[in-house]
């Protein structure tokens, strides 16, 4: 794409992200990529701009990240640097850093020292922030000058001549209020950009670079979840392709209730997608018996998922694409910083098809976060009905079914989600949060229902806000809907006599319970 780009370097900050969404927001295009991406990739690129990104080490330390050499020289567009990035530059630059002894994390002050700083253009002289850091700089490099402090701490330092800027404090988060300006400050009056991220002018280009892949004759599959991201790429690339693209929609028997059926329906007759239904349910329970840890059951299900969508793309002949939903979190989250770091668990989407199957990837929304999707969607012509649906794992209720997977176990949790969103529905809720869903949980507990002890399951209910889904908050639901959904579920559901809420936030938990 000839987009202007904003590039954002990752030091392994858990908001690294949250800076991409704000300047997309924006309507300027950005990426994320490892600190240790090459300068000659970098150059390659030809950003308007570079951000370096918080991180958690301290850049003292022996094994610290950092760019590579000649960065500050050859990088011929601003720099940003965020809480370790502002650190690592003004180190870089022979500054220094030392730790505080004062650490600052939360809400702060923050006191603006200039009127003439562009970063701070047009912004009142005291603003509040929020802080993240054990370090800070105690000394400047040469030529910059401090733009704003909080108390004694430099908290905010520029070299106009340079183009090199650096904030102490996070103004990517939602507890930074004025933060989306700061950020606004760098792209349009720092950087030069003028904002030509559309959803309207994604949907013209990548038509017609999938158009340019694919040719006139090839066939083309899609794997369809039933869920938005494969949904929208679907409709993408039937947009561009027509008949050619086939649809594969696999019931795994891991779907919520009716789900299968009802979905099937509107692809055919409100999308008007060239689909094909299949119903492997119980191949999928047969090759889930027993397994109990997560990443097996995912793994399970991948190569379950694999042996169904190869035998039905082989009916189709000559197919030489396949289209996936990969979404850009799916894809950061798989990646590694170092080389070797740890990954929280695997990707339905990321890999695995093509290598067995010998196709060529089409992955339309690989760039995009979800509430991108849904905006591009949304002129796509997609109903709400699926624009608006809750994320669903690809592995579907066996990552919220802990433990083994059995149907029974399958049909009650079916019946709990039924109701539990029914309820959001009902109380007007359902589109205040980001995902609700409910969990089977391993154990059993002693009740009493009428006259007798119960000593049935126990089901915790799950729902977060959020903007992307790389982090989230739970969901501060009202008293009387949570007492009116558990009612419900333990009065008309045989098996279950105890109902939990679960009120962890992304980090330290993640979204799903496995």
């Amino acid at each position: 794409m000839h987009h202007e780009l904003i590039l954002i370097l990752d030091f392994g900050s858990q908001y690294t992200q949250l800076i991409a969404r704000r300047v997309r927001e924006q309507g300027v295009y950005c990426e994320i990529v490892p600190f240790h991406q090459s300068l000659e990739r970098i150059l390659e690129k030809n950003p308007k701009g570079v951000i370096l990104s918080g991180g958690p080490n301290s850049v003292y330390e022996e094994d610290a990240p950092k760019v590579g050499g000649g960065f500050y020289e050859r990088i011929d567009a601003p720099i940003l640097g965020i809480c370790y990035g502002m650190q690592l530059l003004a180190k870089d630059l022979n500054g220094n850093v030392s730790p505080s002894e004062r650490h600052e994390y939360g809400h702060a002050k923050l006191k603006v020292l200039s009127g003439q700083t562009q970063l701070f253009q047009n912004l009142p002289f005291e603003l509040d922030v929020w802080m993240s850091h054990g370090d800070h700089v105690v000394g400047l490099p040469a030529g910059f000058h401090t733009t704003a402090t909080t108390g004694d701490i430099v908290t905010a330092i520029e070299n106009e001549e340079k183009r090199i800027y650096g904030v102490q404090f996070h103004p990517e988060v939602a507890h930074t209020p004025l933060g989306k300006e700061v950020l606004r400050n760098f792209l349009f009056g720092i950087c030069g950009c003028k904002g030509d991220w559309t959803a309207k002018q994604f949907i013209k280009e990548e038509i017609e670079k999938i158009r340019q892949i694919v040719g006139e004759n090839d066939n083309v599959v899609c794997g369809l979840s039933g869920g938005v991201d494969s949904t929208v790429a679907a409709v993408l690339v039937h947009e561009a392709t027509g008949k050619r693209q086939t649809c594969i929609f696999v019931n795994n028997g891991l779907l919520r209730a009716d789900e299968f059926e009802m979905t099937l329906a509107l692809y055919e007759k409100e999308l008007h997608l060239n689909v094909r239904g299949v119903d492997a349910s119980a191949e999928f329970y047969r090759v889930l018996g027993g397994i109990s840890d997560p990443e097996a059951k995912r793994k399970a299900i991948g190569g379950k998922f694999i042996d169904v969508f190869d035998q039905e793309a082989n009916r189709i002949g000559d197919v030489k694409y396949l289209v996936q939903g990969t979404l850009y979190p799916d894809v950061i989250e798989s990646v590694s910083l170092r080389g070797a770091s740890v990954t929280i668990k695997s990707h339905h989407n990321v890999g695995g098809l093509p290598e067995k199957m010998n196709l060529k990837l089409i992955e339309p929304l690989r760039e995009l976060f979800k509430d991108e999707v849904r905006l591009i969607g949304k002129d796509l012509g997609i109903p709400e009905e699926i624009l608006q649906r809750h994320p669903f794992p690809g592995p579907g209720l066996a990552v919220r079914i802990l433990g083994d997977i059995t149907p029974e176990k399958v049909e009650l949790l079916q019946k709990v989600d039924r109701i539990y969103i029914e309820e959001l529905h009902r109380f007007k809720l359902y589109k205040e949060v980001w995902q609700a869903f409910a969990v089977l949980l391993p154990i059993q507990s002693v009740g009493v229902m009428g006259d007798f002890r119960t000593y049935e399951k126990t089901v915790a209910l799950r729902a977060v806000t959020s903007t992307d889904g790389m982090t989230a908050d739970w969901a501060r639901l009202p008293f009387d809907f949570l007492q009116s959904v558990s009612s419900r579920i333990t009065s008309e559901i045989r098996g279950v006599n105890r109902v939990v809420y679960d009120i962890s936030s992304k980090p330290p938990s993640t979204i799903e319970w496995e």
